[in-house]
């Protein structure tokens, strides 16, 4: 195969989720239940990367992302660059960013939390540790968690 030849068609209008970790790949497949989509999707993993050795990378035909659902992302992968495809044309490239708070998506690690005993939503507030990972700390009892350990609702 000449190395002008893609090995994966493009897309018209959709989502490009790139230099996704490899060992990340299938569990953001999971997150946004991707097998329910009915449009389009390619999903490649292990493909050479300059900045890491291996990486995953997902195009989605026609589907958009809701912020919330970019919030899990960058939960699970803050290293994830999206990239948005507006007629085979790349119109906004960004890393994803970890929010500042999340509410009601994460669930609380503390048996003991309020949140796991009554009908509420969880809230935490997220801080950046070193090597740009997500550090969550519970609003209601403190309790921190690795953003990349968190059980995601």
């Amino acid at each position: 195969m000449s190395k002008d030849k893609m090995l994966v068609e493009a897309i018209c209008d959709g989502i490009v989720l790139d230099h996704i970790p490899s060992d990340k790949l299938f569990k953001i497949v999971a997150l946004l239940h991707l097998e329910e989509l009915t449009t389009p999707v390619t999903i490649g993993n292990n493909l050479q990367s300059v900045r890491h050795q291996r990486k995953g990378i997902i195009k989605m035909a026609d589907h958009f992302f809701s912020p919330k659902d970019v919030d899990k992302i960058a939960l699970l992968a803050p290293e994830v660059h999206l990239n948005v495809i507006r007629d085979y044309q790349v119109v906004e490239k960004r890393k994803v960013t970890l929010p500042v708070e999340v509410r009601g998506l994460v669930r609380c690690p503390n048996p003991k939390c309020i949140t796991n005993a009554e009908p509420m939503q969880t809230f935490f507030h997220v801080g950046v540790v070193e090597g740009g990972k997500g550090m969550l700390e519970c609003h209601y009892c403190g309790r921190k968690t690795k953003a990349e350990e968190a059980e995601l609702l």
